[in-house]
C-alpha cells in the first residue's frame, strides 16, 4: 500500500537495466527515490542478452559485478554470417576492456539490480502498472499507479523519470498523435541443444531482418531475431514458422537450431522506431534508456546504452541539484547528444544496410577480408576513448 501522503524526490516507472541502475545511483546521492515496476521480478524479457564488456565498470558501480560474472557466460567474439555462411568476427577484446563480453538473461540481471536498489533503500512497487501523470499546470510532479488488485494510487515526486523502454509509457501520455504502425516485430526464447560454440556470439542476416544466438547460463542459448511486420503477418505472427522460413535461409542459423529445444515460451514486441526520442518532454519528466534513445540491437551495445544512459542522468541530477527543471534537462541532453549522437547515425546506417540483403551479403564478405575495416566499425557503434 503506497501513503498518499509520501513525496519522493524522484519516480522511476521501469525497472529494466537503466530504471534500476539510475535508481542506484541516485539513492547513493542521498536522495529519496520510488521505482515503479508493472511485473514482478524475476520475469523474462525480450532481449539479446548480450552484455558488451564495457557493461562491467558500471556493473562495479553499482555494486552487482562479482554477482553478475559469477553467473554469466564469457562471449569472446561475435561472428556475422551471410545467408551462405561467409562469416566476419568481432573479438570482444576489441573493446579497450580486460574482460570478454557476458551472456546473461535479463531475469537473472535485472532481478540483482532491482534487489541492490532495495539494499540501498530505494522503494520498491512491483505489480503497480504506471496508468497516468500526475500535473501541476504544465509542471509533471508524479505518476498514477494501478495495483494488481486494481486499486489505483499516486506517487508524487519532484522529478518523474519514463524507463519503461520502447514502449514509452509516460512519454505516450503527453502525446495525442495517433501510434506509428510498426515497421518490424522481434521475437526471443531460450534454447537447449543448440550448435554454437563456446564463447561465441552469432549474427545471422536474412531477408527482410537478422537475427542473433549466443549462450546464457544453465546451458542455454538466447535466439532473438528481427523480421520486417510484412513477413512477420505472412506467417500470422508464429515465431516458430518465421524461424524455419526465414530465419533458416541462413544456412548457418539452419546448422545451429535445427536440432535445438524449446526451454521456455516465445516473447514478440513490435518495434516501431529506432534512434533517439524527446529526452525531456515535458518541465518534470525525463527519459532514460529506450525509452530515451533506441539502438540497434545488432551493434550488441543495447545493455551499455541503457547503464551509460543512466550515468549520464544520474550526473545530470546530482550537478543541477537546487537548479530548474530546464537547466537540468539541458545538461542532460547535451551530454547525452555527445555520448550517443554519433553511434545512433552509424547504427541507423549499418541497420539500412543490414535490411538490403545485398548490401547485407556484400558488406559481411568485405569485412572478412579487412580485419582492420571490421574493427573501425565496431569501434564506431562504441563510445569514444575520451567518454570510457
Amino acid at each position: 500500500m503506497i501513503d498518499e501522503t509520501n513525496h519522493f524526490d524522484v519516480v522511476i516507472a521501469g525497472a529494466g537495466p537503466a530504471g534500476s541502475s539510475l535508481a542506484i545511483r541516485l539513492a547513493k546521492q542521498g536522495l529519496r527515490v520510488a521505482l515503479v515496476e508493472q511485473k514482478r521480478f524475476p520475469r523474462h524479457k525480450l532481449c539479446g542478452e548480450f552484455i558488451s564488456p564495457e557493461c562491467l565498470s558500471h556493473f562495479q558501480e553499482l555494486g552487482v559485478l562479482d554477482e553478475l560474472t559469477a553467473t554469466g557466460i564469457e562471449l569472446k567474439r561475435t561472428v556475422f554470417y551471410t545467408r551462405k555462411s561467409t562469416w566476419a568476427a568481432v573479438p570482444s577484446e576489441w573493446f579497450g576492456q580486460s574482460a570478454n563480453a557476458l551472456g546473461l538473461s535479463r531475469s537473472k540481471m535485472d532481478h540483482a539490480l532491482l534487489e541492490r536498489a532495495r539494499d540501498l533503500n530505494v522503494e520498491i512497487f512491483e505489480e503497480h502498472n504506471a496508468v497516468g501523470l500526475i500535473r501541476d499546470g504544465t509542471n509533471i510532479c508524479g505518476i498514477r499507479v494501478k495495483t494488481s488488485d486494481a486499486n489505483t494510487n499516486e506517487i508524487r515526486a519532484d522529478l518523474t523519470i519514463d524507463a519503461t523502454g520502447r514502449s514509452r509509457v509516460l512519454v505516450r501520455h503527453l502525446d495525442t498523435a495517433p501510434r506509428t504502425k510498426a515497421d518490424f516485430v522481434a521475437f526471443k526464447t531460450h534454447f537447449t541443444g543448440a550448435n554454437v560454440p563456446e564463447g561465441d556470439c552469432e549474427i545471422y542476416a536474412y531477408r527482410g531482418g537478422y537475427g542473433g544466438c549466443s549462450g546464457v547460463e544453465n546451458g542455454r542459448h538466447n535466439l532473438c531475431f528481427i523480421v520486417s511486420a510484412i513477413l512477420a503477418k505472412q506467417y500470422s505472427g508464429d515465431a516458430q514458422s518465421i524461424m524455419r522460413n526465414v530465419l533458416f535461409t541462413n544456412e548457418r542459423a539452419k546448422n545451429a537450431l535445427t536440432n535445438a529445444t524449446v526451454a521456455e515460451p516465445w516473447l514478440a514486441v513490435a518495434i516501431e522506431n529506432y534512434g533517439r526520442f524527446n529526452l525531456a518532454p515535458a518541465e518534470g519528466l525525463i527519459a532514460v534508456g529506450d525509452a530515451a534513445a533506441f539502438i540497434d540491437p545488432f551493434t550488441g551495445s543495447g545493455m551499455l546504452l541503457a547503464l551509460e544512459c543512466s550515468r549520464i542522468a544520474a550526473a545530470a541530477i546530482e550537478t543541477n541539484k537546487g537548479r530548474s527543471f530546464n537547466e537540468l534537462a539541458d545538461t542532460y541532453s547535451r551530454e547525452h547528444s555527445r555520448s550517443f549522437d554519433k553511434r545512433l547515425r552509424v547504427s541507423s546506417l549499418l541497420r539500412n544496410m543490414a535490411f538490403v540483403p545485398f548490401l547485407a551479403e556484400s558488406t559481411i564478405k568485405l569485412l572478412s577480408l579487412s580485419t582492420a575495416l571490421t574493427r573501425r566499425i565496431a569501434r564506431s557503434t562504441r563510445p569514444s576513448t575520451r567518454n570510457q
